[in-house]
C-alpha cells in the first residue's frame, strides 16, 4: 500500500517529495553546527505573524526556556485588532521556581530583550503541564484553539487531555483577574 495522506497518495507525493526534489521535505527547521551534527530546532510553520513580522515559536520558547526557572514553555499566537496577532506563552516551572508578578514579567523582558521588542509577550500563563504527543512534542494548535474557545479538533495522539483543561483554566484565570 503506497503512502498518503488522508487516502491521497498524490498529495503525500506534493507535499513531501516535490517542494525540494529527491529530497523529503519534514517541515522542520533545523541548523548544521561547525562539528556537523543536525539541530532541530522545530517546526517551519509554527510561525506568529505580529504586526507584519514573522516570529517563529521556538525562538521565543528558547529564550523562556534559557532562564533558570523554565522547565518548559510553549508559545503561540492570539488575534489581535491592531497587530494581526500577539504572543501569548504557556510556562512550566522547574521544581521549587515560584510564580509571580515579578517572574512574569522577568520573563517578558527576556523574550524582549533576546528575540526583540515586536515579540513582547501579551501575556505568560503558568501551568503544570501542556498538551503533548506521546512522543513528547508539545501541541501547539490544541493549545492555540483552547485558548481562543475553538474545537480542539483530533486528539488521538494526545497524552493526557486534562492538560488542555488546565491551559483554558489559566487564561481564563488570568483574563478574569485582569478585568477586575
Amino acid at each position: 500500500m503506497p503512502l498518503t495522506i488522508h487516502k491521497d497518495p498524490e498529495r503525500y507525493r506534493q507535499v513531501y517529495w516535490s517542494r525540494f526534489p529527491g529530497w523529503f521535505y519534514a517541515g522542520d527547521y533545523a541548523v548544521r553546527d561547525n562539528d556537523g551534527y543536525f539541530w532541530i530546532l522545530g517546526r517551519a510553520d509554527e510561525v506568529i505573524k505580529v504586526a507584519g513580522h514573522r516570529l517563529g515559536t521556538y525562538e521565543l520558547e528558547s529564550a523562556l526556556v534559557h532562564h533558570p526557572s523554565v522547565a518548559e514553555a510553549a508559545v503561540v499566537g492570539i488575534p489581535d485588532s491592531v497587530k494581526g496577532e500577539v504572543p501569548v506563552a504557556f510556562v512550566i516551572l522547574r521544581s521549587g521556581s515560584l510564580p509571580g508578578e515579578a517572574l512574569r514579567e522577568e520573563l517578558k523582558g527576556r523574550v524582549r530583550e533576546h528575540v526583540g521588542h515586536i515579540a513582547t509577550l501579551k501575556e505568560v500563563y503558568f501551568v503544570s503541564k501542556l498538551p503533548k504527543t506521546r512522543s513528547a512534542k508539545i501541541m501547539r494548535r490544541v493549545v492555540r484553539a483552547a485558548v481562543q474557545g475553538i474545537p480542539v479538533g483530533d486528539v488521538t495522539t494526545l497524552e493526557d487531555e486534562a492538560s488542555v483543561d488546565e491551559v483554558r483554566r489559566a487564561y481564563q484565570e488570568l483574563k478574569e483577574e485582569i478585568s477586575k
